[in-house]
């Protein structure tokens, strides 16, 4: 948490990940002590409950396990005032199934009513807690037959057909978060996609115009409901003197720190001029050590500055300042 103060960051996101037959009490230990150190740091801490699709809450009974889990964890933890539904429910690996029989979009009917159950269970619990929904992957499919995964674009429309068919009038949820990692580490935060399904920072007026269609006018906010950008990352390469923290081998092709930083700086400066967008979360503090994973920190894997640290921290500076 020091290393994230000292990087420029004003907040977190803690995962817990659910299963059948989880136990809040039992997963609150970790998470509190996490929050514990946020708060010394002066860090929002944001809690993010979600599961592997090996244990989608699909059913009646899991839904609403899940549900009193969420709020469980959110009553043990006073300190967390936003928590995120779910993670990427328009991929397979997170939510199954995708599809149903006849090719229609299981997963975003399915997962409303995740989102609804849970956000009643949160409010119930706190009315000032921030429920924050999606947290959708940046790309996807949408081929029933060949890859289980939906686009962002149509989750998100199958998502607001599914609340509509509801009859619900209360919202379900308070802010919508989506991931935007560009196609590769290549790929700069200013690239739009305006002939494609891919959602990405760029694509700003796009998001808001799909959850306008959405859900306005009816008992969930669409055009103005808050934006969350969940989880953003560049991958760099990593120099000789530092190969010995890291094992495995590289599965992507990284870019170099100064490109991570231009990136990084171009995606603070545009998330800070799109009017309803409230976070962008960097992943991560530090590089994980396996190459196969993630190497898209500022830091690297013993926590030391990669070159793309000051530019970054000074662009979160002037954005905090601005406020």
């Amino acid at each position: 948490m020091k290393l994230a103060y000292d990087s420029g960051f004003r907040a977190i996101v803690l995962s817990a990940v659910w299963k059948n037959g989880a136990s809040a009490a039992d997963d609150v230990g970790p998470l509190r002590r996490a929050v514990d150190a946020a708060a010394h740091e002066h860090i929002r801490p944001v809690l993010a409950v979600y599961q592997l699709s090996s244990s989608t809450p699909i059913e009646p009974a899991q839904r609403a396990a899940f549900a009193v889990y969420t709020a469980a964890l959110a009553k043990a933890l006073p300190e967390v005032r936003d928590v995120i539904v779910g993670n990427e429910p328009n991929l397979n690996l997170f939510w199954q199934p995708q599809f149903d029989p006849s090719g229609g979009d299981q997963a975003a009917l399915d997962y409303e009513r995740l989102l609804a159950e849970t956000y009643d269970a949160l409010k119930a619990q706190d009315a000032q807690l921030s429920v924050i929904g999606g947290a959708l992957a940046p790309q996807g499919a949408d081929r029933p037959l060949s890859r289980p995964t939906h686009s962002p674009t149509q989750f998100i429309r199958d998502l607001g057909a599914a609340y509509r068919a509801s009859g619900r009038t209360a919202p379900i949820m308070d802010a919508f978060d989506i991931h935007v990692y560009g196609e590769s580490s290549r790929i700069p935060p200013t690239l739009q996609h305006p002939r494609t399904t891919t959602i990405g920072i760029a694509d700003y007026p796009k998001l808001v115009k799909l959850l306008g269609e959405a859900f306005d006018g009816t008992g969930q906010p669409g055009s103005k409901l808050p934006i969350v950008y969940g989880e953003y990352g560049v991958e760099t390469r990593i120099p000789p003197s530092k190969a010995s923290l890291y094992t495995g081998h590289e599965v992507i092709e990284p870019v170099d720190e100064q490109t991570q930083a231009t990136y990084y700086v171009e995606a603070i400066q545009a998330a800070e001029r799109q009017p309803t967008v409230r976070m962008l979360f960097l992943f991560h503090v530090v590089d994980e050590r396996r190459l196969e994973g993630l190497q898209s920190a500022t830091r690297y894997a013993d926590g030391s500055p990669k070159s793309s640290e000051a530019p970054v921290q000074a662009a979160l500076e002037a954005a905090s300042a601005a406020h």
